[in-house]
């Protein structure tokens, strides 16, 4: 009897259909000379500090340091603690019972990192040591499943991508757990989380926003000219910025006195607009959250749906390319978009015989190659999933489709003395851009269409005005661009020759840069404003504890993933690895107790209810500790962080100050203060209105 372990049990009744396993089983799926079972994701992790007897949050028991480390089944979060899953504990069983008496392994598992790890900490956790096959597909139709079964690989084939993940998981809890622990002693008050990734995420988000808030806007002027020629309008902005718009006005007057100006530039070339590649995770998400405002989570949990429909291939990708022999499947998935409405005029048009090649490169496919429609016709699908599954389609058409020719022309003009630029750009073919039929440029501009032109032509002007623009803060990020950072940490580092050497290196990876987003939002780090992601006051005063300490290093970060890279493509060695990790955690541990935290002094106040106990204030509510009082007081109303100076004119004066900017639950905005009787209840009063005269 073969076993073939899924990672989760809607992927194992698929498979098990194909195989004939249809005899349903506790936990598990039989027939044809196989049993199919699943895991329900992570049934196995590694053991939490009091697994080893650690009871953890002792200055002196830090940092901890496993060795070995142990793995255990999965625990979840009550109110009593952390407690064994007894779901996970009772798949875990019949797992065994299964893998005891088969004859082989045929792990179905998710094809990456993660899938890998899910299974190996199975394997390993019930001291499994039968050989066992990889099942290695990018998409669930039931072509490529049958076709990853003709084609199993040989278990240790895939070590390499075990060792990557298992590093991973080892050093997100060395530097998670120690400096979490650490800080949260160094504070001596409430309880703080850091992480390999998360805390150089944060340090992006805060320094960001610090950024922004310090900049000072300055005005300047700059004067446009309107044009008419050929029946074409067209405007020139001069190259000078003036700092004084009356020094502007004066030039305006003699332009206007002059009423010509003169082409004394010209340059013109014809430029290949090369089409996009294939979508990977982070471009995908990019792209959702600017085009259809999906978060990070929500773009990956749409796109595992439509996976797991069989709609598309896997999309815990990093590659934007597909291997040369699947370039013969691409014709027939053009033809499954022509039997769709969207596509149906559009596809059709398509140059099927001069299909361009660009998608195909076998060097710079990973794990898996760039997303792809499959060719199973979509159906009964709710409106996210079709946006985005119509977002990959017609990327693929965009990708194959060939370049957009432009004939671009920079022309500088003068006027009295002034120099003025105008940009010019035709469509000789729109190749790929007639797919959605959009002409926008790089820097979202319009085309503006020129009339012949030659050096010396003098050019009437139409009109002449000048304009008031101001300098531009550094911009906050949205969940595209700190996906885009993420992606490119290099870009962050100050040191050429470091930036250099890590370039295309990233933090996190296409599969785990979501979640980091998420986790930075369930620890009330950051939050969202319409958007833009902004620090909350817990996290800039995190980020102000830790920002110049290792852990929240962008550099070490992007370091560490280029070596788990190199573990990956048997490159590198994962023991090396994880004793740098543990001397880094060292390093980090320390560090962080080193440092003494200036505590916000809180007040003393009484409650308001029965008059007599202190109350205790934490992060997130201030509450008497008398249970038979059980007065308590949330801390974040509406959005806002209510202070200790709040709290304190709260309880001593009933009133707070005018609280500015909280958010109803329609998401308007609005100012009040927070009022408090006698009972303690409390309520919202609004300021007058002034009376207009």
């Amino acid at each position: 009897m073969k076993v073939v372990i899924a990672e989760k049990p809607s992927v194992a009744r698929e498979i098990a259909i194909l195989l004939g396993a249809n005899e349903k089983k506790e936990g598990y799926l039989m027939g044809n000379g196989y049993q199919v079972t699943w895991a329900f994701g992570h049934l196995v992790t590694l053991a939490m500090p009091e697994d080893y007897g650690i009871s953890g949050f002792q200055k002196e028991g830090l940092p901890i340091i496993p060795n070995p480390f142990l793995l255990t089944a999965r625990k979840i979060k009550t109110n009593n603690g952390y407690v064994t899953d007894v779901a996970a504990l009772k798949q875990l069983k019949i797992i065994d019972q299964l893998l005891k008496k088969c004859e082989s392994i045929i792990v179905a598992t998710d094809a990456g990192r993660e899938g890998e790890l899910i299974f190996r900490y199975i394997y390993e956790y019930l001291k499994c040591n039968k050989p066992f096959e990889r099942l290695w597909i990018s998409s669930l139709t039931e072509k490529a499943i049958l076709k990853g079964f003709d084609k199993l690989k040989q278990g240790k084939e895939f070590d390499g991508l075990y060792f990557a993940a298992q590093g991973r998981s080892r050093a997100d809890w060395l530097v998670g757990i120690n400096a979490s622990q650490a800080l949260t002693v160094a504070v001596g008050s409430g309880i703080y989380s850091l992480g390999r990734v998360q805390t150089p995420t944060l340090a992006l988000i805060c320094k960001r926003f610090l950024e922004n808030k310090a900049y000072t806007i300055k005005k300047y002027w700059q004067i446009e000219l309107e044009h008419r020629k050929d029946f074409i309008n067209f405007k020139s902005l001069s190259l000078t910025k003036w700092d004084d718009s009356k020094q502007a006005d004066h030039a305006l007057k003699f332009i206007q006195r002059q009423g010509m100006a003169t082409v004394t530039v010209l340059e013109k070339k014809t430029v290949n607009e090369q089409s996009p590649l294939l979508f990977d995770l982070t471009a995908l998400q990019k792209e959702a959250n600017i085009k259809l405002n999906l978060s990070a989570e929500e773009t990956l949990t749409i796109a595992q749906s439509l996976y797991e429909k069989k709609f598309i291939s896997y999309p815990r990708t990093g590659s934007k390319y597909i291997p040369e022999d699947m370039w013969g499947e691409i014709p027939n998935l053009i033809g499954i978009l022509e039997e769709i409405d969207k596509f149906r005029e559009v596809v059709p048009k398509m140059k099927r015989g001069r299909l361009n090649k660009r998608i195909v490169n076998d060097l710079k496919v990973t794990d898996h190659h760039g997303l792809l429609i499959t060719d199973k016709m979509p159906s009964a699908l709710v409106a996210k999933e079709k946006a985005i599954y119509e977002m990959i389609a017609y990327r693929l058409l965009e990708a194959v489709s060939p370049v957009c020719i432009k004939a671009m022309t920079d022309v500088v003009l003068q006027a009295v003395h002034y120099d003025f630029s105008l940009k010019g750009c035709k469509i000789i073919d729109a190749g790929w851009r007639f797919i959605k039929g959009s002409f926008i440029d790089e820097d979202n501009n319009p085309v503006q269409d020129l009339p012949e032109l030659k050096i010396g032509d003098e050019l009437k002007i139409k009109e002449a005005k000048v304009l008031e623009k101001q300098t531009k803060a550094p911009v906050l990020y949205t969940e595209a661009s700190l996906l885009g950072a993420m992606e490119n940490a290099a870009n962050q580092i100050e040191s050429e020759q470091e930036r250099k050497a890590l370039q295309g290196i990233g933090i996190g990876t296409p599969a785990t840069r979501a979640a980091i987003i998420e986790t930075l939002f369930k620890r009330e780090y950051i939050k969202r404003d319409k958007k833009f992601l902004l620090p909350t006051e817990k996290g800039l005063k995190v980020y102000e504890w830790v920002k110049d300490k290792k852990i929240a290093d962008v550099t070490m970060t992007a370091e560490w993933e280029l070596v788990l890279q190199k573990i990956e493509n048997n490159e590198a060695n994962v023991g090396v690895f994880q004793k740098g990790m543990e001397d880094y955690t060292k390093t980090i541990t320390q560090e962080i107790l080193a440092f003494s935290v200036e505590k916000d002094k809180q007040p003393e106040l009484i409650c308001p209810r029965c008059k007599i106990q202190k109350l205790v204030i934490r992060d997130k509510l201030m509450k008497c500790p008398d249970e038979n009082c059980n007065w308590v007081q949330f801390r974040n109303i509406c959005g806002i962080q209510l202070s200790f100076l709040d709290l304190e004119a709260l309880i001593t004066k009933g009133k707070t100050n005018l609280l500015k900017g909280m958010t109803s639950k329609s998401g308007k905005k609005f100012d009040a203060y927070i009022e408090m009787d006698e009972k303690g209840e409390t309520t919202f009063t609004f300021p007058e209105k002034k009376k207009s005269k």
